[in-house]
């Protein structure tokens, strides 16, 4: 525990204390502002830049596997022609959102949140960064809030995973992840293998593959893979008709219940998802192209996320002859490349581990409610964006079924209705308890991606019925965090709303 916090006098205080910087940070910068314009707030940022995962990745390539018009914000229209975007145009519109707001003036980079004590007897979060770019420069801040809301999304962004593979050290290439790469990665003219089959992986191929020598994606197993347009044509044509605004809400719930009917007719007739998505394989690929092998995954569609492929890139690559997939197993790395289990040889001269993200809940943060160490593992999440018996704090979290930044938005405007409520009641603190025996316990995300399989038992449950169940369900969502009641029963305020009772005229 840290000592010496009882003296609040000498520590800055906002009302909000946002952590990151991203899409979600900018987000609930916006929303306070607009909603709250009275609300003091600030944005701790560990990095030095905005835009969170946008800013980090740098992989050839890099886009959204989500159109524009649910990933961009509620409030501002995606305006380019683009649907599925490249990182650098995605990050362009955050940076532009934040400037355009005036949210990049509340922005402080090189804090990195490491720890928040609560106080009930103060009402407030006490926030420990460390502040810095360098080890040798770092020094320790600590902020006071009256409102903690933590906008860090749940990757590990120091380090991403990668299996230990044998004879590694072995290889006389270079091996690197997607998450670390540099500009100096030089691919032009040589062979390359991309261990992996997930989002990144079918966004790395096509992308390599149109300087390499040869690209092979090796996978272990298949992932289902779909084509889009990269364009949406009729979002296009509407905004040469409508105004923008309306343009955008039109495209946007459009895209919104064909992602809703997706999921639903994979959960309820998975066959029948198969099929569709075999079929527009069938259609990429060339005559004869070893489906079952290469694109027949075990599992049923959205047990996994859907990769998503604009305009067939992909299979583009693959019918060019620039790219193949082999699936097999690694057996060992080699000084030229990789054995597999087969006993197949692949010869490379650079080595890409797609192999995935390590999560990391609350950015790793360390959280006390009045001394006492609070467990995630043994909270349950509120709704999605808070936890039962921490007071005063919200998490924005997006869909894992569709795209991040819808449930993001409701989640940053049911905090400001919350906020709202509580100034108008007088009340000081607002915390979600579970006093129903009958919930029970279930992991929080509900997907056997291997990334959430290993990092699941450190997060926080979800509950069996709500308001504990995540539905990842938009339309479910607006209904309940846009309209439904804020006192619920659940949700335990404290803090005299005598003033404001007061006030209320007495029935005659």
């Amino acid at each position: 525990m840290m000592q010496g916090w009882r003296d609040m006098t000498a520590l800055e205080h906002v009302d909000v204390l946002i952590v990151g910087a991203g899409l979600s940070g900018v987000g609930a910068g916006y929303h306070l502002q607009e909603n709250l314009p009275g609300k003091t707030y600030a944005i701790l940022e560990a990095r030095d830049a905005i835009g969170g995962t946008w800013d980090l990745f740098r992989y050839p390539g890099i886009r959204s596997d989500s159109d524009m018009y649910t990933l961009g914000y509620a409030f501002k229209p995606w305006e380019e022609a683009k649907a599925i975007a490249d990182g650098p145009s995605i990050l362009s519109y955050v940076r532009q959102t934040a400037s355009d707001n005036g949210i990049d003036e509340h922005i402080r980079f090189h804090h990195r949140v490491v720890r928040a004590e609560w106080s009930t007897a103060d009402a407030r979060w006490t926030v420990e960064a460390r502040r810095g770019d360098t080890r040798e420069t770092v020094e320790t801040v600590r902020i006071t809030c009256g409102f903690l809301f933590m906008c860090s999304g749940y990757y590990r962004y120091d380090r991403g995973y990668t299996p230990e593979f044998a004879g590694m050290e072995r290889f006389g290439g270079r091996i690197v992840h997607p998450q670390h790469w540099t500009d100096d990665v030089d691919y032009a003219g040589k062979r390359v293998v991309v261990i992996g089959s997930g989002a990144t992986a079918v966004t790395l191929v096509p992308a390599i593959a149109e300087r390499a020598a040869h690209v092979t994606m090796l996978q272990r197993s298949p992932s289902y893979i779909v084509s889009l347009p990269a364009e949406d044509a009729i979002a296009n044509f509407l905004r040469r008709v409508l105004p923008a605004r309306i343009a955008y809400g039109i495209v946007r719930w459009k895209n919104v219940l064909l992602t809703m009917a997706s999921f639903q007719l994979s959960r309820r007739r998975p066959r029948v998802m198969k099929a569709i998505v075999r079929k527009g394989l069938e259609r990429q690929l060339p005559p004869g192209y070893d489906l079952d092998t290469h694109f027949k995954p075990r599992y049923d569609p959205w047990d996994q996320r859907l990769c998503l492929v604009p305009n067939g890139d992909l299979f583009e690559a693959l019918r060019a002859g620039s790219a193949s997939v082999v699936t097999d197993q690694i057996d060992t790395f080699t000084e030229s490349g990789l054995t597999l289990t087969s006993g197949a040889e692949l010869e490379a001269d650079l080595i890409v581990t797609a192999t995935g993200l390590n999560l990391l809940a609350l950015g790793g943060m360390e959280i006390a409610v009045d001394g006492r160490e609070v467990a995630l593992p043994e909270t349950m999440s509120y709704k999605g964006m808070m936890l039962s018996g921490v007071p005063n704090l919200a998490i924005a979290l997006g869909y894992t079924n569709a795209s991040w930044t819808l449930k993001c938005d409701l989640t940053c405007g049911y905090v400001c209705r919350l906020l709202e409520h509580m100034d108008a009641r007088g009340y000081r603190a607002c915390t979600p308890l579970n006093r129903d025996p009958s919930v029970e316990a279930q992991p929080f995300i509900d997907f056997s991606s291997g990334y959430v399989l290993r990092s699941i038992d450190k997060f926080p449950k979800q509950g069996s019925k709500p308001p504990w169940r995540l539905y990842q369900n938009y339309a479910r969502d607006i209904l309940t965090l846009k309209f439904g009641a804020v006192e619920d029963g659940v949700m335990e305020f404290t803090g005299s709303a005598a003033a404001v009772e007061a006030q209320e005229p007495v029935a005659a």
